[in-house]
């Protein structure tokens, strides 16, 4: 699926060199000159990353990404300006913006900063198995939309079995994830670990694989 740029831009011919660009690059461009009609489309429209400039009629750039950050959007947005004093940059950092480029500046440097947000946010994404999604930002396992209440060690069991979804994981690999030698894990304490998740997961089914270890199916 193409990446979703929305650009706001008052300078045309400067906002056709971008779009021209990023398009080769394929990305998806929409261009809206004003800070209006760039919210109205953020509204009615979902975007991957916002490139804004500054100084544009009707809403500037840093009151629209104020105003979008206390809606709790939390789209990576990069600031295209020609300020370079230290005020400036800070409000625009403030008001919650991810980076900056200063005009004029090189477009290959742009493509970099914007391919660095965008691998960034993917990788931030929950990994889903149905109804069941890893957060990994916020260190937890969500199930149906809500988060489960999990032990430090129901919690890595968890996600191990996530991450190797619909295929056995062997014993002895949860106990070297799960346990230092110092510790001593047992596959009693596995099996204490398991019937717990079980409870918590009453739609899903973690099947014992008679010695070779568990799975959880998708």
């Amino acid at each position: 699926m193409l990446s979703r740029v929305l650009l706001l831009e008052d300078d045309l011919l400067f906002a056709e060199t971008i779009v021209d660009l990023l398009e080769d690059e394929g990305y998806e461009v929409a261009h809206y000159p004003n800070g209006q009609d760039a919210l109205d489309a953020i509204y009615d429209n979902n975007f991957d990353i916002y490139l804004l400039d500054i100084n544009v009629p009707l809403i500037d750039g840093v009151s629209l990404l104020r105003e979008l950050r206390g809606a709790n959007d939390e789209t990576p947005a990069i600031f295209l300006t020609s300020h370079k004093d230290k005020e400036m940059l800070e409000k625009g950092f403030l008001s919650g913006a991810d980076d900056y480029v200063t005009k004029p500046f090189d477009m290959d440097e742009l493509l970099l900063r914007i391919g660095a947000l965008l691998r960034r946010l993917k990788k931030d994404e929950p990994e889903c198995r149905g109804a069941l999604c890893h957060d990994k930002v916020h260190q937890r396992v969500v199930y149906k939309g809500e988060p489960l209440e999990l032990s430090k060690k129901e919690y890595e069991l968890l996600v191990l079995l996530m991450q190797h979804c619909d295929a056995p994981v062997p014993k002895e690999l949860i106990l070297n994830e799960l346990w230092s030698s110092a510790e001593g894990g047992s596959d009693g304490a596995i099996r204490v670990y398991i019937n717990r998740i079980k409870q918590l997961l009453p739609d899903m089914r973690i099947e014992n694989i008679r010695g070779i270890g568990y799975k959880l199916v998708s």
